[in-house]
């Protein structure tokens, strides 16, 4: 290959070689890389820039490269400081003088816009993918314990009966919205920028609206300045990771108590435990554990990329480069998570026993009561503080509120009557019968929708 440091007196140092090196990070782009240049190289010839004959030569040379590269035949050499050059220098080699060609009416800096859009394109194809493959593993979970109830909490304290089936279906909702939200992204990234060149468009007769249609884009940029510093699309997809990641750590966080030994919800299958290294009787959860912990890094990855763009001023400039590794390692993240969440979704018991036990504890009908007391015309201000005072003199006595008397009962209003004891956690589930709601009707409704989504 020719050496393009024509004005430079001597080579880049060693050291500076390695610093400024993106290879060993940007080498997953090849396959989009390889893609935008076939395409380049047929657009090339379609405006008689250069022959047919000259492109066919290049695109086999190309497709070639890629059998290479997928069959661990290409060599990464050192000396080449991205993954644009390392496939232009072969492809020279192969081909000859040819495929200098290639480079014809572009710059590095739209090719490589290009790929880092194609690459996210496709990270966000697979994205909702998984999304939907998790959100299947909770609509069938949640089907499958349709009658089971568990507290429900705010504050981390029980509040109100709830279905199993409801309390799985807000995370379904949860992961809607982040489908929707890579839906949104992929409109930002659906946008074409070669023939942008270096900044200021290129002095060749291209078709840009023939590139478009060859990789499958929408539409084309229309700033050439912005096109190739714009990064938008990146931080737009690192910003609904790190969203659906958070969504996926407050999952975790509630397995990891549903699975300790105090609350005994549910048993995580081996496959997706980990034992102690001393301790024999430990099942720990640490897949949740550790989508916690990454759900951190995610936030890095966007806060760092959000850090690099802040003041560069346009075009394009090299603190650019910095934006690969965490959209790479943002993408396997999600995708790595999304894919063992789905497992363990799957493949977790539910303790039926125990989250029965656990409606039973305290006084969770407590609101029940003050809505019973309503119903007879009391207000509900002065109901709250009636079931209040009630509720601590049933503690104090260490009874349910099914072991108090009638007689008891009316000392705190005379509203109370036998009725009082039709006051169940089935009743209390059946109450909530509106849309939204966690009565069974609702429920079953809402499990509807929610296989029609996926």
């Amino acid at each position: 290959m020719n050496d393009i440091r024509g004005r430079f007196s001597k080579p880049l140092d060693k050291s500076a070689v390695t610093y400024t090196s993106s290879l060993p990070i940007d080498w997953r782009l090849y396959k989009h890389d390889i893609t935008g240049s076939i395409a380049h190289a047929r657009m090339l010839a379609k405006q008689g820039i250069i022959s047919d004959d000259e492109a066919k030569t290049i695109t086999g040379g190309l497709e070639s490269i890629r059998d290479e590269i997928e069959q661990g035949k290409f060599e990464f050499k050192s000396e080449f400081e991205d993954i644009h050059m390392a496939i232009e220098s072969r492809l020279i080699e192969k081909v000859g003088e040819v495929g200098g060609k290639l480079h014809t009416a572009r710059s590095r800096n739209d090719q490589i816009a290009l790929d880092m859009r194609l690459f996210t394109k496709e990270a966000i194809s697979k994205t909702v993918d998984g999304l939907k493959e998790l959100q299947r593993a909770l609509v069938d979970k949640a089907e499958a314990n349709m009658n089971v109830v568990v507290p429900g909490y705010t504050h981390l304290q029980a509040a109100q009966p709830v279905l199993l089936a409801h309390h799985l279906l807000a995370y379904f909702w949860m992961l809607r919205r982040d489908v929707e939200r890579f839906g949104d992204c992929l409109k930002g990234v659906d946008v074409m920028p070669l023939g942008s060149g270096a900044l200021a468009g290129v002095a060749y007769d291209v078709d840009r609206d023939f590139l478009a249609r060859e990789l499958g884009f929408s539409q084309v940029t229309r700033n050439s300045l912005d096109a190739v510093s714009d990064r938008d699309f990146v931080l737009e997809y690192i910003a609904s990771a790190s969203i659906s990641m958070m969504h996926l750590s407050r999952l975790a966080e509630e397995i990891v108590l549903w699975s300790s030994a105090e609350f005994d919800f549910i048993e995580l299958d081996d496959a997706y435990a980990t034992p102690s290294s001393i301790m024999p009787q430990k099942k720990n959860p640490d897949v949740a554990e550790l989508a916690r912990g990454k759900t951190g890094t995610v936030y890095g990855h966007l806060m760092a990329l959000l850090t690099t763009m802040k003041a560069l001023p346009l075009a394009y400039n090299r603190d650019m480069q910095e934006d690969k590794q965490g959209l790479f390692d943002t993408v396997d993240t999600l995708l790595s998570t999304l894919k063992v969440f789905t497992g363990m979704i799957k493949t977790m018991r539910i303790r039926k026993e125990n989250t029965i036990k656990a409606v039973e504890r305290g006084y969770i009908l407590a609101t029940d009561l003050a809505d019973y007391l309503v119903r007879k015309g009391e207000t509900f201000r002065n109901a709250h503080d009636i079931v209040g005072r009630l509720v601590k003199y049933a503690a104090e006595k260490g009874k349910s509120f099914t072991e108090l008397n009638l007689d008891e009962y009316k000392k705190f209003s005379s509203l109370f009557s036998e009725d009082i004891y039709s006051i169940t956690i089935e009743s209390s589930i059946a109450a909530r019968d509106v849309t939204g709601g966690t009565s069974l009707k609702q429920v079953k409704r809402a499990l509807a929708e929610a296989k029609k989504l996926v």
